[in-house]
């Protein structure tokens, strides 16, 4: 070692590497990776687990290690950390070869779905084959160079094996460029060969010295902007959809400036709950398949769509029914053109959406939308908060509907608070009723929507806002997906709060089985029924499943809501008393899955049989075709 190098192993490098790196947004200066998860095997256990121990000896404070139950869910966790801080940071997950690599690779498609950041280091068999085959090595044939980390390839954003111990320095350099790109960002997959970690180099001291990663916000072009703004002063009724990029690049002030000056209303995407507050006058809501009826009834009039950080998913424009206006033209705004160019739109502008809508106030000055369109909006917006209100009502049923129980927590939360979901009947629930008072306080998990999200997530959340109560809410098919890092929040002393609705199965599929004809079928939890007639799951007695007492057995406070005419306000007063503890709580409630949330008029695509024997799927298809009929290509 000379006096410019130090000798070091591979992991010893990289761990030491990764914490000295920095983002940079604006006045914003942060750690990149603040710490590191890890789930040791004998991929890992000699190689980074060796290095994070060390450091935890030499410099505790420069690389933390945090433990997980699941290498899905310590994914998971950097994700919705990731979100929270708004994209600058997020953590390393380190797994084992094989089982433990791939147990990762669904949280790498859901981060790489989410534009999300997250390093994953998953360990690979030996470079060198000298003991070939390794336990936990999958082996093909045809073509001996693959592993299981290949499969990481398609889902990653950037992808790279380092296979000789000289290749670490260009992979992390190009790794964290990934990390901290707004439009490539993603999963960023390093594939570490067991054998490789542990070798030794020389390490130059300028790898391991402090490096600043200054997050672009790049301005829109003059003459797309000027075309733009020539659309939008010529149009009758504009809206604008706001969708994650909004709050991503900070930009719920300079929105709501915007609409406050031009009167222009904005219906927002699951992504962007809470770019405006939920009672704002230009806030229709949420819109599209899961959306309000005053968001998708001013959708389908518009002229002009001002799409500001969306990906315009099928949900969002309600599989191609929300805008019905044959002359519709779309702005679309995003940083990557990859989105501002969807639906052929002639009017993109690449850019930052907060430079973007810091140039459109400007250039819109002594515009505003018509007297009698405001109105109109207006109107809308009143008739669709007075039927959320009443959805929220408790209607003194034992068993109550999810809306009477999305009410009751919103009623017994702060503004701050941060909701969690992702995935089930909850997040369209969600998406029409919660309102959001806080631009971080609605956190739905809807790109890649993942059963067993939302209490990893919601660990992540809390992580990166320890200030702020965090209230999961999950139904009782996505708990048992994945529900075992709540160990983790106990080891920690993580405080989360989890309201667990109890409806016996798979409530949104279920609705849609019986959208499409399928009654349902496959989508209780019931004892399987099995005779010469038949073999199904549809009338079986309810399972005696004990899920308080799941999650009571890791350590958690439980508060169980019996049935009851009082049952609704049982749970506000549960929530209360959640928020009030310093550990975390779980609050387990039945609902009936039979009573929905106020419809908002909006479709979404689910192809129905063409042909089928039954009368219900027959009849679906009839309904089917006609809502298809009112597809649009969306060219504007």
């Amino acid at each position: 070692m000379t006096s410019s190098t130090r000798r070091m192993t591979v992991s010893q490098a990289l761990v030491e590497f990764l914490s000295h790196q920095y983002t940079v947004d604006g006045d914003l200066r942060e750690r990149t990776i603040p710490g590191t998860f890890g789930i040791f095997g004998h991929g890992n256990v000699a190689g980074i687990g060796q290095a994070l121990k060390q450091l935890s000896v030499t410099d505790p404070a420069a690389m933390p290690y945090y433990q997980a139950r699941n290498e899905q869910g310590m994914v998971h966790e950097s994700v919705g950390f990731a979100r929270m801080r708004r994209r600058r940071a997020t953590y390393a997950n380190a797994a084992s070869v094989g089982p433990g690599a791939a147990n990762m690779l669904t949280g790498a498609a859901l981060a790489t779905t989410n534009r999300l950041p997250v390093l994953l280091l998953p360990s690979d068999t030996f470079a060198t084959r000298v003991s070939d085959p390794v336990l936990q090595q999958m082996e093909l044939p045809h073509d001996t160079s693959i592993t299981v980390n290949d499969a990481f390839r398609p889902l990653s954003r950037f992808f790279d094996r380092v296979d000789r111990p000289e290749k670490l320095f260009s992979t992390a350099l190009s790794a964290m460029r990934v990390l901290t790109d707004p439009v490539e960002t993603g999963a960023v997959t390093i594939a570490l060969p067991e054998d490789v970690q542990a070798e030794a180099l020389d390490v130059p001291l300028e790898f391991l010295q402090d490096r600043e990663w200054h997050l672009r916000r790049p301005l829109p072009e003059r003459e797309p902007l000027a075309r733009a703004i020539a659309a939008i002063r010529a149009a009758r009724a504009p809206m604008i959809i706001a969708g994650g990029g909004v709050l991503y690049s900070g930009a719920e002030d300079v929105l709501r400036k915007l609409v406050e000056d031009t009167g222009i209303v904005v219906g927002t995407t699951q992504a962007g709950g809470g770019s405006l507050h939920w009672d704002h006058p230009q806030n229709l809501g949420a819109v599209g398949a899961t959306g309000s009826t005053a968001a998708n009834r001013a959708a389908a009039e518009v002229d002009v769509i001002i799409g500001v950080g969306t990906r315009y998913s099928d949900f969002t424009t309600a599989s191609r029914t929300a805008f019905q206006n044959p002359d519709v033209t779309f702005v679309n705004i995003n940083i990557a053109s990859f989105d501002a160019y969807k639906h052929g739109s002639q009017l993109p502008i690449i850019a930052d959406a907060r430079e973007a809508l810091t140039e459109l106030i400007e250039a819109l000055a002594g515009f505003r939308v018509s007297t009698d369109y405001a109105e109109c909006n207006a109107r809308e917006k009143q008739a669709w908060d007075a039927a959320v209100t009443a959805a929220f009502e408790p209607s003194g049923r034992p068993v109550p509907a999810q809306s009477e129980i999305i009410g009751a927590v919103q009623q017994a939360s702060d503004p701050r608070d941060v909701v969690v979901c992702a995935a089930g009947s909850l997040p369209g629930d969600l998406h029409k009723l919660w309102r959001p008072q806080d631009a971080l306080g609605y956190h739905v998990e809807y790109a890649f929507s993942c059963m067993g999200y939302e209490i990893a997530g919601g660990i992540g959340v809390r992580r990166a806002a320890p200030d702020r109560d965090v209230i999961v809410m999950v139904g009782d098919g996505s708990y048992l997906m994945l529900n075992t890092e709540l160990v983790t929040a106990v080891a920690e002393g993580i405080k989360i709060i989890v309201v667990l609705i109890q409806n016996h199965g798979y409530a949104s599929i279920g609705h849609l089985s019986e959208d499409i004809g399928s009654q349902r079928f496959g989508t209780k939890y019931r004892y399987l029924e099995h005779d010469e007639h038949t073999h199904s799951f549809d009338d079986g007695d309810v399972l005696p499943v004990d899920l308080a007492a799941n999650a009571r057995s890791y350590g958690l406070d439980v508060i169980e809501i019996e049935p009851s005419e009082t049952a609704i306000a049982d749970l506000s007063a549960a929530v209360a008393t959640a928020k009030a503890s310093s550990t975390s709580t779980l609050i387990h409630i039945n609902s009936d899955p039979l009573l929905f949330a106020p419809d908002g008029e909006g479709w979404w695509d689910v192809p129905v049989a063409e042909v089928s024997e039954l009368d219900s799927t027959q009849q679906a298809r009839a309904g089917y075709e006609t809502n298809q009929a009112a597809q649009r290509p969306l060219l504007g």
